[in-house]
């Protein structure tokens, strides 16, 4: 999530009441989580085994809960509850925007859509030409839908991220400041959801094909050309690449690869990334021809133990 415009370390730190270590003028253009920050972007840690990662990656500003040596070129926040106040800067740079009607008037819509009775257009939202949206579905606010996409009814796309933090006294929730992203010629089925990220976006990309009742997860990356059936749930921070194809109640992971072209059987589970251009099934998946294999040699074991059992 990037700023309107660029802050420095200093206006940031008293925004939050944390301290900071560097140049007080430090520019700061954005916030990210650490799979996607780029150069400018805040990124926050709170647990000694991320600590490297976070202080190595291309945040250039870390919001952290320890005193530690800054690297060169970059700031830190220090601050007792990094998670915290990761959440007051999404509330202070993307708050909560009431809406005043069922199609908000800061909504950007494209010749030759249709918008059906009872469907909600949020705040900045924007789509393309040639668009039909169905009744009842749902668009959030900043959502941004391509040319010549279809979503029918009861869809919703913005929902926030199932992001949290486990507390003593229950779960905090990790406010979601991203967006929802839809290329062109998508077509999206009834009673499907697609969260936003959670600072980023969560993408579908040109051409892509999903079923009814499929969910996806904040800052997923879906493909060009990808098939998705009936009943599917992929996870968080996934990327499923070109031209893949999940059959119906395929269970997907977070932060894994399906590379391009691979096919995933019916209720399969996707615990591990794939390589591209195979065929998977079962669960865990695995190579299709392997697992026929495996499952013929358990019927195999068990056609012994009854011949030995009627001896």
């Amino acid at each position: 999530m990037k700023f309107q415009k660029q802050h420095t370390l200093q206006e940031i730190a008293s925004l939050i009441d944390a301290t900071f270590v560097g140049d007080a003028s430090f520019p700061v253009l954005g916030m990210n989580e650490i799979h996607v920050v780029e150069a400018g972007d805040i990124v926050f840690v709170d647990h000694p085994k991320y600590y490297d990662k976070a202080l190595n990656s291309a945040a250039t500003v870390i919001l952290i809960n320890k005193e530690v040596d800054c690297p060169e070129g970059k700031g830190l926040l220090i601050s007792d509850d990094p998670f915290r106040d990761f959440n007051k800067l999404t509330t202070h740079f993307k708050p909560f925007e009431s809406a005043g009607a069922s199609v908000a008037t800061t909504a950007s819509i494209g010749e030759g859509t249709v918008i059906q009775p009872n469907a909600f257009i949020g705040n900045h939202v924007t789509i393309g030409k040639n668009c039909t949206i169905h009744s009842n579905v749902s668009l959030y606010d900043h959502t941004v839908i391509g040319d010549n996409v279809t979503i029918h009814a009861g869809s919703i796309l913005g929902a926030d991220a199932f992001y949290y933090k486990k507390r003593p006294e229950g779960f905090d929730k990790l406010k979601s400041g991203g967006r929802v992203v839809i290329k062109d010629n998508v077509d999206i089925g009834a009673a499907c959801t697609i969260d936003k990220g959670v600072t980023g976006d969560t993408t579908v990309g040109a051409g892509t094909k999903i079923d009814n009742q499929v969910h996806i997860g904040h800052d997923t990356v879906i493909g060009e050309k990808v098939l998705i059936a009936s009943q599917t749930g992929i996870a968080g921070c996934v990327v499923i690449e070109d031209e893949v194809t999940l059959w119906g109640q395929v269970g997907v992971t977070s932060g894994i690869t399906v590379g391009g072209k691979a096919v995933i059987s019916a209720q399969s589970g996707v615990s591990k990334s794939l390589e591209g251009g195979k065929s998977y099934f079962g669960s865990p998946a695995g190579d299709f021809r392997t697992k026929y294999k495996e499952l013929a040699a358990l019927r195999q074991v068990q056609e012994l133990l009854d011949k030995l059992n009627k001896q």
